[in-house]
């Protein structure tokens, strides 16, 4: 270890968009703490996800390796494979403490508490989402019940879980909590907040602070109808509509209660916006209280913090809602901001491409370790201390899904984007997408089928798959010639 190892509080929302925070340009949100972190450090603004579904992208980050190498590469899984160490289990290896609050999601805990791994996390605190489905082992619900409240009947109320019992609250406590133990080594607290994901249930308090006519709209046009029509055998969570009745009931989630849903309320675009912000807003309030804590402790200086999400959100982005086998921007771009009081710059925005893999590497340089040979993740480090040109990381990001979510058609699908073109590949079908980025950041002119960019297209086509294969995990070291 490192003979200064800094703490690492380690903050992970769940599918939060790239474009939620007020200092990285979006006036309508409320985001004062989080926007604290970007003046006084450093927000990588294309920070791409390594799958748009929970467990890969979760399982790829934490170990720094593409889904395609961890084998957890789908939600639901049995167990976790163990393909690769956790950060947080090789952390704890070398002295630091480490600790889980929220949500982990490495593998399935649906009708049941998700089964750990050799995660190295010796504070425990769990809870895979704000429900309460499990009888045991749901931290979060018994904390609800030494209130004098059941969660299960707070859900089902249409004013949302008070602020005060929320689990974005929950997890600022627990967090305070780990943060405020007497201890002669580094920690690292890994905290997993519930929030922004759907039902879009925030507390009445914070729903009625955004006027949903006041939002904006969402990326949308009429050619968007015929083109997710082409799509619809691929597999994704919403069928299209258009922005002003949005398909937000959950074909992956028959267990969520009738009156989670109806709870939302009206379905339009704006109207879950405001409540996604609102969700936001929640979530940068607790934020605040953990970093009080790091001030009244007198650690904030030697404290690394992260904030960043596993996936986002297209809400409402060309008529769909949730999440699945696409790639637009707003679902695989995500917020990545690290801060270090004199230690990392302040106020940079780095324009360069990088991965949610380029954590792991990161983490472990700063603890001394050295990442090691094969792993995908690139460390930030050199662009977080001012060492190298910050607009430039990687030549290309990527992106995979591979039978994520279990619907009809089990897609597989690959992501290849560059600094000018997106590519996605539909694998099994004939449809795909292909974007200018500089012409089109929005999205909305598919080139797949366009005569004049098939040159574009087939180079695209063998770089990713360039990619994907160099990608590949080839087994255990050579030892001989045979």
């Amino acid at each position: 270890m490192a003979a200064k190892a800094p703490n690492i509080l380690w903050v992970c929302t769940d599918q939060q968009r790239y474009d939620t925070i007020g200092a990285l340009g979006n006036p309508f949100v409320s985001t004062p703490n989080i926007d604290s972190l970007v003046g006084g450090g450093v927000a990588f603004t294309h920070a791409y996800c390594q799958s748009p579904i929970c467990t890969p992208s979760r399982a790829s980050f934490l170990t720094g390796m593409y889904p395609n190498a961890t084998h957890a590469n789908r939600n639901g899984n049995d167990f976790f494979p163990n393909a690769y160490p956790l950060v947080t289990r090789t952390l704890t290896d070398i002295g630091y403490d480490c600790g889980l609050i929220g949500k982990l999601h490495l593998a399935s805990a649906y009708r049941r508490i998700e089964p750990r791994t050799d995660d190295g996390y010796r504070y425990w605190q769990y809870s895979h989402a704000p429900r309460d489905d499990w009888e045991h082992g749901h931290d979060y619900a018994d904390w609800v019940r030494s209130k004098g409240y059941i969660l299960g009947e707070l859900n089902r109320n249409p004013e949302g879980v008070p602020a005060e019992l929320h689990q974005t609250t929950w997890c600022a406590e627990k967090t305070i909590e780990f943060i405020r133990e007497e201890r002669d080594f580094p920690w690292l607290a890994s905290v997993n907040i519930y929030d922004p994901h759907p039902p879009f249930n925030p507390p009445q308090t914070h729903r009625e602070r955004f006027n949903p006519s006041e939002m904006p709209e969402p990326l949308f046009r009429d050619s968007d109808l015929e083109q997710q029509t082409r799509l619809q055998a691929v597999d994704f969570q919403a069928k299209v509509r258009t922005p002003d009745n949005l398909d937000i009931r959950s074909p992956i989630l028959p267990q969520t209660p009738r009156q989670e849903i109806e709870a939302v309320g009206a379905r339009d675009a704006k109207t879950l916006k405001a409540a996604y912000y609102a969700m936001i807003q929640l979530i940068d309030e607790q934020l605040g209280r953990m970093l009080e804590t790091l001030e009244e402790t007198g650690q904030r200086e030697n404290t690394v913090i992260i904030f960043t999400s596993d996936h986002g959100e297209t809400l409402g982005d060309h008529g769909l809602i949730q999440k699945g086998c696409r790639f637009y921007e707003g679902l695989v771009r995500v917020p990545l901001i690290f801060s270090w009081q004199g230690q990392f710059v302040n106020g940079l925005k780095s324009d360069a491409l990088v991965e949610l893999v380029d954590k792991a590497p990161t983490l472990l340089e700063l603890a001394g370790l050295t990442p090691p040979e094969g792993m995908h993740g690139r460390s930030l480090l050199p662009i977080l201390r001012g060492e190298t040109d910050a607009n430039h990381h990687r030549d290309f990001v990527r992106c995979e899904y591979y039978d994520a979510v279990d619907l009809r058609d089990h897609s597989f699908a690959t992501m290849y984007r560059n600094e000018r073109y997106k590519l996605v590949i539909y694998h099994g079908h004939e449809e795909g997408e292909l974007y200018d980025l500089i012409e089109d950041p929005d999205e909305f002119a598919n080139l797949w089928h366009t005569p004049d960019k098939q040159d574009i297209k087939m180079d695209l086509l063998k770089q990713s798959f360039d990619a994907s294969m160099f990608a590949m995990d080839i087994g255990p070291q050579r030892v001989g010639p045979m």
